[in-house]
Formats: structure tokens, C-alpha cells, sequence
């Protein structure tokens, strides 16, 4: 017994010499691009290095932000995803913030071309109308996903410099705000850049407040999906039908997001729409599918389905807002 439990200590110091020493030996990087980021936000933004230093040396890692971002929601199949956006209660709230928000939402669409249904469905499907606008320091997320999440490191540095850059500007303090693990912020969750681009100020009281102003939220979300391409009177999709055991098909579906292919080109291969739904030869297009517990669905996206992927680069994503959308304007008529 003795012998075991010697056993079982070695391993246990090994495994923890073994991860000091992994931690070490990444550390040198780590502060190497610290002091880099440090040196391009003052040189580039005339930010004073030692406050770039000490911000940075109060930021944490959080282990639970990099458990987070490695198993993203859309990584889920579609039987699965949408059943957590898709609920009566959503649609309740949905219906609900439209009628108190109902001036504000239909001068957005006025100025936007982007449909109240839509606008409404992102704040649900985003933060469930401000009731879930993130538990993660916003500092804190960035830093960790920047400089310890070596997939997408140089985005997310690119993200903490607009931090440093919105906080300046709209005078927030850089340790208070709260976001989503990915360090997204507000009512719609807006990323840093897309805040310092894309806020507007749309009651007129001088501030762009997309944490606690649901009416700039509103104007901010229709002005994103304008700036972003969004077509006015547009559909964003139609259900498909397509010709079993078909390896055309196949060739038609990919992961990028990019549209490749025309109506004609879907047609061609089997793909069909309802009766009650054309488009022309020529109109770009793009074949979704999406799996059921016994099947697949498919859908063909035009480009306002494209628009809602510029929010969150997820086909699954896009659906789910579309789909919540007509949930909501069937409940609003």
C-alpha cells in the first residue's frame, strides 16, 4: 500500500512539474506579445504604455472562457440548436418588447429597410431582451481569448485593442463592463469593433449606450444589418425540396458562407421550391442543410440570409433568428 500511494504521489508531482514546466516555457510568448500590443496601442493610439501595462497585469486568465469558446453552441446539429431559441417563452418577451418598443422599431425600419421582425428576433435570440447580457469581465475575456487561445489569438487582440479604444471614447470603465465569453456587450452583443463602427446614439441623448438603452440597442442592430447589405422587401429564405439519392447535391453544399451559385445551378441539380416561391435563373443563391433527428432539411438562402451570418458566422444561427422572425410577425398580425 505504501508503495502504491509513493506511486501515486510521483505521478501526481510529475504531471504538476509537467504543466509548470508547460506554463513556462509559453510564458516568454505570452510576454513577448504583451509588451508587442503594449508597444503598437502607444505608438498607434497614443495610449501611455504603463497604463496599457498595468490594465493587462490586472486582467485574468479564465479557464472557464477557453472551456466556453471550444464548445460553441453552433457546433451543436440544428435538432438540437434550435430548440434553445425557439420557445414560447421567447416568443412571449419577443411579442412583449415589440409592443413597448413599437415607435422606436418601426422608425428603425423606416430608416433601415431591415424589418422590426428581424431586429426583434436578434436582441431575443442574443440576450433574451437584456435579461442575459453576459457574466464575463469583458477585460478579462479578451485578454485570455488574446494571448491564451492560439486559434483565434490575433482577432482577439485586435478585439482588446478596440476595447482600450471604445472605452476611451464612449468613457466606460475599462474593469466594470460585463459581456459574453467572446467579450461581446449590450442588448445585442455587440463585439468592440462592431460598438466603435456600427452604435448609434438613436433616442438623442448624445450617448451611444448599447449596455442599458434598448432604444439604441434597436437603431444599432437595424443600422449593423444595413451597413452589412441587408435588401429591403428581400425574402431571407425558402424551404427546399431535392431529388433523392442525388449526388448532385452533395456538391452544392459547402461550409462556406460565401453564395456561389445561382438559381439555376440549384435547379438544375433537383433543388425545388413551393409553389407559391420563384426566383429568377440568375439570382444568387446558396443550399442549406440541416439535420433532423431522421432527416435533413434544406433551405435555400438568398442574400438576406447572408446579412444575418455577418452577426454570426453560423448557417444555424442565421435560421434560428430567420425562423424566430416569422414566429414573431405571425403573433404581432
Amino acid at each position: 500500500m505504501r508503495a502504491l500511494a509513493k506511486l501515486l504521489l510521483c505521478s501526481a508531482l510529475c504531471l504538476n512539474l509537467t504543466k509548470v514546466a508547460a506554463e513556462q516555457s509559453t510564458k516568454p510568448e505570452v510576454n513577448d506579445q504583451i509588451e508587442a500590443f503594449i508597444t503598437m496601442m502607444a505608438q498607434k493610439h497614443q495610449f501611455e504604455p504603463d497604463f496599457i501595462r498595468q490594465t493587462l497585469s490586472n486582467a485574468e486568465k479564465n479557464q472557464t472562457i477557453l472551456d466556453a469558446i471550444a464548445k460553441p453552441w453552433e457546433a451543436k446539429p440544428w435538432h438540437q440548436y434550435y430548440p434553445i431559441f425557439l420557445t414560447d417563452k421567447r416568443l412571449e418577451k419577443g411579442v412583449e418588447f415589440w409592443q413597448q418598443h413599437k415607435d422606436d422599431l418601426q422608425r428603425a425600419e423606416q430608416e433601415t429597410g431591415v424589418p422590426a421582425q428581424i431586429i426583434v428576433a436578434i436582441i431575443g435570440v442574443e440576450t433574451f431582451y437584456g435579461a442575459y447580457k453576459g457574466k464575463y469581465s469583458v477585460l478579462d475575456a479578451l485578454y485570455t481569448l488574446g494571448f491564451h487561445y492560439p486559434p483565434r489569438s490575433k482577432f482577439f487582440r485586435s478585439e482588446l485593442a478596440e476595447y482600450f479604444l471604445l472605452t476611451r471614447e464612449e468613457g466606460f470603465n475599462l474593469d466594470e463592463v460585463k459581456g459574453s465569453y467572446a467579450g461581446a456587450m449590450g442588448w445585442g452583443q455587440f463585439i468592440s469593433s462592431s460598438y466603435r463602427h456600427y452604435a448609434v446614439d438613436f433616442d438623442g441623448d448624445g450617448v451611444r449606450d448599447l449596455l442599458n438603452n434598448p432604444t439604441d440597442a434597436i437603431g444599432s442592430v437595424a443600422n449593423y444589418f444595413k451597413r452589412h447589405g441587408w435588401k429591403d422587401g428581400e425574402p431571407v429564405a425558402f424551404k427546399a425540396s431535392v431529388v433523392p439519392s442525388n449526388d448532385k447535391i452533395d456538391k452544392l453544399i459547402s461550409k462556406s458562407l460565401k453564395y456561389k451559385h445561382t438559381w439555376q445551378d440549384l435547379e438544375a441539380a433537383g433543388v425545388s421550391l413551393s409553389d407559391d416561391d420563384s426566383l429568377t435563373p440568375q439570382q444568387s443563391v446558396k443550399l442549406l442543410a440541416f439535420q433532423q433527428t431522421d432527416n435533413t432539411e434544406y433551405w435555400v438562402g438568398l442574400p438576406n440570409f447572408y446579412t444575418i451570418t455577418r452577426y454570426n458566422h453560423s448557417p444555424l444561427y442565421a435560421m434560428a433568428v430567420f425562423q424566430f422572425s416569422q414566429q414573431l410577425k405571425q403573433a404581432m398580425e
